[in-house]
Order: structure tokens, then C-alpha cells, then sequence
């Protein structure tokens, strides 16, 4: 069974960072593409950061030098690093596979920039 579960989210103050880490049970992970999406109140979900099983990174213009994706296959884990936090950047986060796998959505983890 398909799962993905997110953790690290929280509070943090613009500037700060945070790292999050998605655990995914899937079968084709070591050759799949794996994403991190968000989703801000009122607004449809993104895609921030890819990277393929080849290591090969895009990122959302909004997050470029800022974000950084990783993964480890030994540990079916995607990373993502966030620094220089912005307000804009709070949403709740999910990682999953490309969106045309339709594979199904964890819980996310909530991240919020606030003074």
C-alpha cells in the first residue's frame, strides 16, 4: 500500500529554517520522481521541488536558492531544507510521486512564518 507521511513542520519566525522529511512506502521508490507540493489557505496546491531517481533537482521560482531537495534511498526518505523563510511560504507541505500516478496524499505538514 501507497503511503506517504511528512513531519517536521511548524512555527518559525521570517529567516528561519526548517527541514522536512517525507517517508514514503512505495515499491519503485529508489527509480520513482518524488515531489514536494504545498498548499496555502485559499489557494490550489504547487508543486515547490522535484527530484528523480537520477538526482536531477527542479524547484519552483518562488523557493530557487532557498530550498534545497534530497533523498535517500536506503531509507525511502525525501528531504526538504528550507531557508530564508518567508511569510509567503506557509502552507501545508506533502511530498508524493508526480501528479499523473495519482498515487494517494498523506496528512502534510503545516509550516508557518510568523514574527
Amino acid at each position: 500500500q501507497v503511503q506517504f507521511v511528512e513531519s517536521g513542520g511548524g512555527l518559525v519566525q521570517p529567516g528561519g529554517s526548517l527541514r522536512l522529511s517525507c517517508s514514503a512506502s512505495l515499491s519503485t521508490f529508489t527509480i520513482s520522481a518524488m515531489a514536494w507540493y504545498r498548499q496555502a489557505p485559499g489557494k490550489q496546491r504547487e508543486l515547490v521541488a522535484r527530484i528523480t531517481g537520477g538526482y536531477s533537482t527542479i524547484y519552483a521560482d518562488s523557493v530557487k536558492a532557498r530550498f534545497t531537495i534530497s533523498r535517500d534511498n536506503a531509507k525511502n526518505t525525501v528531504y526538504l531544507q528550507m531557508n530564508s523563510l518567508k511569510p509567503e511560504d506557509t502552507a501545508v507541505y506533502y511530498c508524493n510521486g508526480d501528479q499523473y500516478r495519482n498515487l494517494p496524499w498523506g496528512p502534510g505538514t503545516r509550516v508557518t512564518v510568523s514574527s
